[in-house]
């Protein structure tokens, strides 16, 4: 893998490897829980879908919403 590295030296520059203690830590991070809870599941999307459905059913309804389903809505 290799990066643009640009210093005060090289203003323009200059292509280099990553280093493996730098491909390490992006395995790493990539493979963190916090970087898999970004990625959208189809269950999370079905959810989401289910959410937003049952509040515009309600809306139509005149019935209240709950905190999660006003969070959908976006104005």
């Amino acid at each position: 893998m290799k990066r643009l590295l640009v210093n005060k030296e090289n203003p323009n520059g200059t292509i280099v490897d990553f280093t493996p203690e730098e491909i390490t830590e992006m395995e790493n991070q990539e493979a963190s829980p916090e970087a898999q809870g970004n990625i959208l599941t189809e269950e999370k999307m079905q959810s989401k879908a289910d959410l937003k459905a049952s509040a515009k059913a309600k809306l139509i309804a005149g019935e209240a919403l709950t905190e999660e389903e006003a969070n959908t809505i976006v104005l």
